[in-house]
């Protein structure tokens, strides 16, 4: 009878779940910190308005992370080994350095979020010693653990721990949506696009950033190998796109902002200065007098497991580029990956608001994303890298994609032109002018290969 079961339908579907997984771990992370500080800062500063850059963001992600399974399976390599190959050397170091900035500048800000938090908690439960209620005694010693941990293989626990707070949090604001008076009426005008108010553009970006951003591109390529997938499970991979970006991470998406733009703009004077307490209270219909512990706890879980996901990022694009082993048996690897984790710890020593400087830091992200789509798009419409190039859809889809990342980082580059002479300002327009002059240059070969039939 057990056989039966395993063999049968139910256990195929059994099976099918449990093999779910590297999608999974992309949504896991798309929906940290940093995407929670963009939803509650857009539903607190304008409402309904954004509805439609949260609705966007899921399907695109959904498009992006898609379109980087399709290279990773077809391919059956990194990306940035893939692009070492077909495109040069030159390109490669591009697409790295991108990812690695992206993916940097994201870690000192989650180590920022862990650490005020860490710290917060302390406060709130009347911890007396200074030390423990010092945000810079908790980002070292997040780092130490964070290097520890991942070095050695230790990490696992606390991920698994901090996930399930997540989990809580993330079911509080699903719970929150049947409670909390949300007018539909009013929340259908949302879906018009349009970028409301002072820093608008730069709150639409964050949103979308935490969707469609380039880390989660670059590294779906590395999970599809970990799992060993090839062009034979496109199916459980197209369903494990589907089910974690398109359903699980859009459903979070709507809740936390749907709540947050009903809550919130009555509780929050200035959305430009939120902090965790204000936040905490768009789970107040919720969960009463328990809303701030709750959401300063799946915060805290938050930035935890994305910290641990975040850190291997670019010691895994380096170790792809200089032909290290992509394991911590690999010294080079190991070492990589302690310097990034202990570098972190400069996060907790910025001396900002950390809801802002998160969704600062989804919007620098999503200025370098459309290099990275423009290589995959690339790749995936060349019969020398693939066996089987995109369909008419998928290139629409790809294109879409491209041209929405364009628009938003564009508006939000715009704005920081406004204030170009500041340091950070500076920095943004910089890299948006480098970035924009590769996907040029892309561009220039990609037609001249085409047109000369190479």
């Amino acid at each position: 009878m057990a056989t039966q079961t395993e063999t049968g339908p139910i256990g195929r579907v059994g099976t099918f779940i449990r093999r779910l997984g590297p999608t999974w771990l992309a949504g896991a992370i798309a929906a940290g910190p940093a995407t929670m500080a963009s939803l509650l800062t857009a539903g607190a500063g304008y409402g309904y308005a954004l509805l439609w850059v949260v609705v966007l963001s899921a399907v695109l992600g959904a498009v992006g992370q898609y379109l980087a399974m399709r290279l990773g399976l077809l391919t059956e390599a990194g990306i940035v080994a893939v692009v070492e190959e077909h495109l040069g050397s030159f390109w490669a170091w591009v697409l790295v350095i991108d990812a690695v900035l992206a993916a940097g500048l994201a870690q000192l800000a989650i180590m920022l979020t862990l650490a005020e938090v860490s710290a917060t908690i302390a406060a709130t439960a009347g911890v007396g010693s200074a030390l423990l209620t010092d945000p810079r005694f908790w980002g070292i010693a997040w780092a130490v653990i964070l290097a520890l941990g991942l070095a050695g293989g230790g990490y696992r626990l606390a991920e698994i721990g901090a996930k399930l707070l997540v989990s809580l949090v993330v079911l509080a604001f699903v719970a929150s949506v049947f409670v909390v008076p949300i007018d539909p009426g009013e929340a259908v005008t949302g879906l018009v696009p349009e970028i409301p108010g002072v820093d608008g553009a730069l709150v639409a970006a964050g949103v979308l950033g935490g969707a469609v951003h380039i880390t989660l591109l670059t590294m779906q390529s590395y999970t599809m190998r970990a799992r060993g997938w090839t062009e034979r499970d496109r199916d459980i991979a197209t369903f494990d796109v589907a089910s974690s970006m398109l359903v699980a991470f859009g459903i979070f998406s709507l809740a936390v902002f749907l709540v947050a733009g009903s809550v919130l703009p009555g509780v929050v004077a200035d959305p430009g200065s939120i902090d965790e307490i204000q936040a905490a209270e768009a789970l107040g219909p919720i969960a009463g007098e328990h809303a701030m512990w709750l959401f300063l706890l799946g915060l805290w879980g938050a930035a935890v497991s994305t910290l641990g996901g975040n850190t291997i990022v670019p010691p895994y694009l380096l170790a792809d580029k200089l032909g290290w082993e992509q394991s911590v048996d690999d010294p080079r690897y190991r070492g990589a990956v302690v310097v990034v984790a202990l570098a972190s710890a400069a996060g907790a020593f910025l001396g900002a608001a950390f809801f802002q400087v998160l969704v600062l830091v989804l919007a620098f992200g999503l200025v370098g994303t459309p290099f990275a789509l423009a290589v995959i798009l690339y790749l995936l419409n060349d019969p020398e890298v693939v066996p089987e190039t995109n369909s008419l859809a998928a290139n629409v889809g790809g294109l879409a994609l491209f041209g929405v990342a364009v628009v938003l980082a564009g508006e939000f580059v715009q704005d920081e032109l406004q204030t170009v002479t500041e340091p950070a300002s500076a920095f943004v327009v910089a890299f948006a002018v480098a970035m924009a002059l590769a996907i040029l240059g892309l561009a220039g070969r990609y037609a001249r290969e085409r047109l000369g039939g190479r």
